[in-house]
């Protein structure tokens, strides 16, 4: 599925365009690293896939470094050396960030670390940072956040975005059956495929967290990025699916 949203994004505050080259949304379930689902692995194969076809798409707009955005306890920046771990969920390794060395820490969020696994599938050599932003941050937030972060790169910049949908599809989903997340997630699926800014930016936030939407903020996020490029965007949908009650996604954005 594929759309456009001309004039959705608005005009770049910068003065001049902003060097957003892509952007792709992928989910951050632990259970995608084959090694903490254990023998289930294979449910998620084309989720994986998906997934993987996204960066790769991402990759192949020739940015000059990468962004991972994600969700996390509070705003902020990560160094490209710092990592994330999967202990939690029984997998005793880090993942780095990008580069490994002694200045680095375990600082990522789940979102961030699971981001970087999905990079470095990928092979990538290329540069890569994250910012995490507030799980509740508000919309005005997000957006800023998005603005202010491509508008301080001075190189061709892609965002790898991640977040999760409702948790509340169904009767053994982690929030239970909730009658109002059907219509959340087709609402989210539809601004990602006609990469619709406004739609975004438009979620509201008490409703995303009592649907327990873990890519709410990130999503306004990559909108309030968007925006600031400046230009008109295309999207694609790639997968949208909701096993185990949680609702996933995985889309692109190009400029049109």
């Amino acid at each position: 599925m594929a759309g456009s949203a001309r004039g959705r994004t608005g005009g770049s505050g910068y003065g001049e365009r902003v060097p957003l080259v892509a952007a792709a949304v992928c989910p951050h379930p632990p259970l995608i690293v084959p090694e903490v689902a254990g023998a289930t692995a294979g449910e998620l194969d084309e989720l994986r896939a998906a997934c993987a076809a996204a960066v790769a798409r991402l990759l192949a707009a020739g940015p000059d470094a990468i962004l991972l955005v994600g969700a996390g306890p509070e705003t902020r920046s990560f160094r490209s050396a710092d990592h994330g771990s999967l202990r939690a969920y029984g997998v005793d390794w880090r993942m780095p960030l990008w580069r490994v060395n002694c200045a680095g820490g375990e600082r990522l969020p789940l979102s961030l670390t699971i981001g970087a696994w999905l990079l470095g599938r990928s092979g990538t050599e290329l540069p890569r940072f994250a910012h995490a932003i507030a799980a509740d941050a508000s919309p005005q937030e997000c957006a800023r956040a998005g603005a202010e972060l491509v508008g301080a790169a001075d190189h061709r910049v892609a965002l790898l975005v991640l977040g999760d949908g409702s948790a509340c599809r169904g009767t053994k989903a982690p929030g239970y059956d909730d009658p109002r997340a059907q219509a959340y997630d087709d609402g989210v699926a539809r601004a990602l495929a006609d990469a619709d800014a406004d739609a975004l930016l438009g979620l509201d936030p008490v409703l995303s967290a009592e649907l327990r939407a873990a890519g709410r903020a990130p999503w306004q996020v990559l909108a309030g990025a968007a925006r600031a490029a400046g230009g008109d965007w295309r999207g694609a949908l790639g997968y949208h699916r909701a096993p185990y009650g949680v609702s996933y996604f995985v889309a692109d954005w190009e400029p049109a």
